[in-house]
């Protein structure tokens, strides 16, 4: 479909290759959702209108979008400020309005289009949860997103160019990703304003992508609906990118029947960093391992760059060197912002390289405990306490104490029908597969929903503060 794999001229910037398509693909599908069905010549057309609107209104050279345009017209806002040389910022429309308005605080107040741009020019401010109880924003260069785009065909092969189903908010930096992946490539995207598994399997099943970006929670739902309504297997599907969490490698056999021409890939990333390393999904690996680098990324485990690696197998902080690296962040003074060393970048998380080259991941710096003397990641256990059939959530929690330094709490949430299993039965299930001293010693269930940030991932710091404070939302589970 690409005219070789180089990123000079237009496919050097995230929206170059919408003009292109326009002109030699002009009715071919650009952007669909449940109502609406774009051409490439017509979205072309309509963003530049809207270029031409912020240019006439004077606009700020940062435009926040607060996401309540809807899905698919907020991309056709987003591709309107980008292509009027202004850098997007995309907000997501859950925030309360006193977050949002210390976010459009803090964004640039420079009026007019960037001058000059470049593809080493902002085009994108994405958000995720900061420990000050602010959004963090990043910022992204059009480079590093075109450079991403890139090594997706390169490292996963000519299914990376076909049509995407992305069926999350663009607020969400992974969905937008793809919609962008499949506008750059010429093949279109498919959107949802509303997440709903049953349309998802039906766009699929229909041929309608062969591609799919998704996140654990909206897989295992699809996997859910599938079962009950005993659907045939979707052949279609040629490739499913997973990233967001950990995903459930156990459901791994049965995304293969759902999907049985598929290449399930899951990728850990960051924010800050895009693409770090990759593996097919697989329900036999080391439930830390989280894969290779990818083709343009060097890894160095160690406690900074340039100072010597740390032995296969011994855990530290992860540094990455690659051309898709963030900017700055736009709001400083976040305890957990992202470690800097030249061209090394490292967002804080804790693993090691094993003797083959495979990364495996123990966890964030900021939420590892130190117990009876030694570091614990929770992630580690949270992973092997989310595998049992009965546990639906987990959340490791430490609380200060004067003989081992830290004591060790679950909070858990059942399964819905599963019969709940006792404390001693999941200490047991914990300390099969890890060291004795990681198994949890006081045990609590959450009785409300269960917290989460607007990017779907479990809000561990809020549960904290609920065991701080003696929540009623947690029962002692003996």
């Amino acid at each position: 479909m690409l005219a070789g794999d180089t990123l000079s001229g237009l496919f050097a910037w995230v929206h170059g290759p919408l003009a292109h398509w326009a002109r030699t693909r002009p009715q071919a599908l650009a952007l669909a959702n449940e109502s609406c069905r774009l051409g490439f010549a017509e979205l072309h057309a309509r963003v530049q209108a809207h270029a031409r609107r912020l240019d006439a209104e004077g606009a700020p050279a940062t435009v926040l979008l607060q996401g309540d345009a809807g899905t698919l017209e907020g991309v056709v806002a987003f591709l309107g400020v980008v292509a009027s040389g202004r850098c997007a910022a995309m907000g997501d429309p859950q925030w309360p309005a006193g977050v949002a308005q210390a976010v459009a605080a803090g964004l640039s107040a420079g009026r007019g289009a960037q001058a000059e741009a470049t593809p080493l020019s902002p085009f994108y401010i994405g958000f995720t949860s900061g420990s000050t109880g602010l959004p963090k924003g990043f910022a992204r260069h059009h480079r590093s997103w075109a450079e991403s785009f890139r090594v997706s065909l390169q490292d996963f092969g000519p299914a990376a160019a076909a049509r995407v189903l992305a069926p999350g908010r663009m607020s969400h930096s992974l969905f937008l990703f793809g919609a962008l992946l499949g506008l750059w490539t010429g093949a279109g995207a498919l959107l949802q304003e509303r997440f709903s598994a049953p349309r998802a399997l039906a766009a699929l099943q229909a041929g309608g992508a062969p591609l799919l970006v998704a996140v654990p929670s909206q897989l295992v739902l699809m996997l859910e609906h599938a079962e009950r309504r005993q659907l045939a297997p979707i052949e279609g599907v040629e490739l499913v990118l997973i990233s967001g969490a950990r995903w459930l490698r156990e459901r791994t056999p049965a995304l293969r029947q759902l999907f049985p021409r598929a290449r399930i890939v899951e990728f850990y990333g960051a924010s800050e960093a895009s693409y770090i390393a990759w593996m097919d999904a697989d329900p036999s690996a080391p439930a830390q391992a989280v894969g290779r680098p990818f083709s343009n990324v060097d890894l160095h485990i160690g406690s900074h760059p340039h100072g010597p690696p740390l032995p296969p197998g011994q855990p530290g902080l992860i540094w990455v060197r690659s051309p898709m690296l963030f900017m700055d962040y736009v709001n400083r003074g976040d305890a957990t912002a992202a470690l800097r060393a030249g061209e090394w970048l490292s967002v804080r998380d804790f693993g090691y390289l094993d003797a083959s080259g495979l990364l495996h991941l123990c966890g964030r710096e900021s939420r590892m405990l130190v117990t009876q003397g030694k570091n614990l990641f929770p992630e580690e256990v949270e992973a092997r306490l989310l595998v049992h059939p009965a546990v639906a959530q987990a959340s490791l929690q430490g609380a200060a104490d004067g003989l081992r330094g830290t004591r060790v709490h679950a909070v858990l949430q059942w399964q819905g029908g599963a019969p709940p299993p006792t404390a001693l039965d999941l200490a047991a299930w914990c300390r099969e597969v890890l060291e004795p001293f990681k198994a949890p010693r006081h045990w609590w269930l959450w009785a409300g929903d269960w917290p989460q940030t607007a990017s779907g991932k479990t809000d561990h710091a809020a549960i904290g503060r609920a065991l701080a404070g003696a929540s009623p939302l947690l029962e002692p589970w003996l």
